[in-house]
This record gives structure tokens, sequence and C-alpha cells, in this order.
């Protein structure tokens, strides 16, 4: 089968298409024919490493994907050949991801794709859905699963709601029933972000982004989802409600936070930092089950219309792939495995 591999860390350019053999699932495992494959940031980030690297065994990327499952192992209930399904974290702590034609899966990692849900959408669930359900849920006192209500009468500000987990933040928080605010960079983000279902949108470039979210949610807000908290903190801090939480979920690489102690303390902040990897067992279930009802509830769509534009590459061109990724490409970029 085709897949593409690097056998060093370093630029898209260690990324190569190769021939190798197919796994057959094990107890607990399904095999998947991958259709479509999801790319993120920590993808391009885990290809790039700190710098050059020689690894000890090829390593083929990406975390997110969605197919078909062409093969089932023994012990496995739910699941069976000819089954639709996304995958989430296929690559953490292993060497087999996305950017191949078929990969074996611990069976829990592959997840029913509803009836009319396209494969793209699967692709684009995992990492941005997932981490933006941990973000949502990280409130002291909040739910831990989300679910129609769950966040009724709390208000959320997502900052960059352009981005993938900006836009599945903004679509899980309104299914669940919040207050949606969120903040982009320029009139086409307003738009996608519109699309999306975000009630408040802010250009943080040119309106004063403290007032607007006050006249929004007058007492504050309870949860941030925050992009860039390095940029936005004291902003953060103004417009967060006592008791609220800044959850922050992404950095680049060596960078840094500096906190005000004082105005944080006075609130009662929470900081939660968030790497959907490492959360607990139970968080990463909730996570799963609440996005997959989302998902079957119609609340979470990705293309142009929905907010959320697509960008294409074929299997051979990973390596663009991740390069647009890198360079900030508007929307979600997928790698359509099969011709």
């Amino acid at each position: 089968m085709k897949a593409i591999v690097y056998e060093e860390t370093g630029p898209s350019s260690v990324l190569k298409l190769r021939d190798k053999p197919m796994a057959d699932p094990g107890q607990g495992e399904v095999r998947v024919r991958l259709l479509v494959s999801g790319v993120n940031p920590t993808d391009w980030k885990s290809r790039s490493g700190s710098g050059s690297r020689r690894l000890d065994a090829p390593k083929v990327p990406n975390q997110d994907g969605a197919g078909v499952i062409d093969a089932v192992g023994s012990g496995v209930d739910g699941l069976g050949v000819g089954d639709r399904v996304w995958l989430w974290d296929v690559a953490w702590g292993g060497n087999e991801g996305t950017a191949q034609e078929y990969v074996t899966v611990p069976a829990a990692k592959a997840v029913a794709l509803p009836v009319g849900e396209s494969y793209d959408a699967g692709a684009s669930l995992g990492i941005p859905a997932l981490t933006a359900h941990r973000a949502l849920t990280s409130m002291e006192g909040g739910p831990s699963r989300l679910a129609p209500g769950a966040l009724a009468g709390r208000s959320v500000l997502v900052t960059g709601g352009a981005g993938a987990v900006g836009h599945a933040a903004i679509q899980l928080a309104r299914w669940a029933g919040a207050t949606v605010i969120t903040t982009v960079s320029g009139d086409h983000k307003a738009e996608l972000a519109r699309r999306a279902g975000a009630g408040t949108i802010i250009n943080y470039r040119t309106d004063d982004v403290v007032s607007a979210v006050r006249e929004a949610s007058p007492d504050g807000v309870d949860t941030i989802v925050d992009v860039n908290a390095p940029a936005n903190i004291e902003v953060d801090l103004e417009v967060l409600k006592p008791g609220g939480t800044v959850a922050v979920y992404a950095a680049n690489p060596g960078e840094s936070l500096t906190v005000p102690i004082r105005e944080s303390m006075t609130k009662n902040v929470r900081l939660q930092f968030i790497l959907t990897y490492t959360v607990t067992d139970e968080q990463k279930e909730n996570a799963v089950a609440a996005v997959s009802e989302a998902l079957e509830a119609g609340a979470l769509r990705v293309g142009e219309d929905f907010g959320l534009p697509l960008s294409r590459f074929p299997l051979e061109e990973t390596a663009a792939a991740h390069d647009a990724v890198e360079q900030g490409v508007i929307g979600k970029v997928l790698i359509d495995v099969a011709p």
C-alpha cells in the first residue's frame, strides 16, 4: 500500500511516498481503509521536531482521518467490515498515522460516522473538536460532558473563531446552549465565524474588544477558549467573570505566558492548559462521546458554507499540505488518500 513516511525530523521535504506492507488487526483492533486524512498544527510540529534527528523507525504522520473498516480483529463489538468511521489520535505514541491507504487502530479510536455525514467532516474532527470539548468543559462546576443545554446560561469567548479549534468550539458551545462570542482579524474571517454560529463577532484589529464583550455579556464571560494567550491575557482578565476559566490550547515552540498575578487572584481565575493527547481517559471518553453526539445531531459541519473552508491535497503532496498548515491557511487542510 502507499504511505507517506519520514525517517528523520525536519522540514516537510523529509516526507516521502513509499510502499509498505499492510498490517492485519490484532485482538481489539480494526483496520481502516482511509479515504481522507486531516492535518493539524501538531502534525507538522511533531514532524519538524527541534531539529534534524534520525528516528528509530519510519513514521507515518497525521492523527485524524476517516474511512471504511475493511478488517476486524477478535474481541471487537459494535463495529464491522464496511462501517464508515472517523479516527482520533492515530499517530500518538506510535509510528502509524493516517497519511496512508490503510491503518490498524484500537477499536476505540474508530467512531461511527453517521449516515449522510461526509468523510471530510470525519477527518476534520479529532484534534480540533476534542480540544474544543476539553476547553469548554474545563470550568469549575461546569459539565464534564457537553450535551444540549449543558452550557445554558453560560457565555463563552472564542478567540480566533475562524481557526479549526475555534470553529469547533463555536459549534459545540452553541449546540450546548451557550452564548457565543468570538474575535477575528478581518471581514472574511468574521463571515466564517458567523456561518459557524457565533452570536457576537468582534474584529480585534478595529474594535474595542473589552467594550464589545461587555456589551454582549455584561457580567463577563464564563470561559475563554484562547488560541493566543500571550497576546490576549490582559483582555481575557478584564472580560472574564470572577471564577472564570481561560483555556489555553495553542503555543509556538518556546513561547511563554506572563500572567498578571494580582488581577488573576482578585477574580479567582482558573488557567487551564490543554493538550488533548494527554487528558485523562475519562475526559477523552466524554469528549469522543459528545463530539459523536453533536455530529449525529448535525451540529458539527465543515466546508465554506459552515465557516470552515477546506483545502485539499493528494496523498503524494502531503508535504505541501503540511506547509499549508504551517503557513496558517484559513480553514481545514485535508489529504485525499484514495484517488
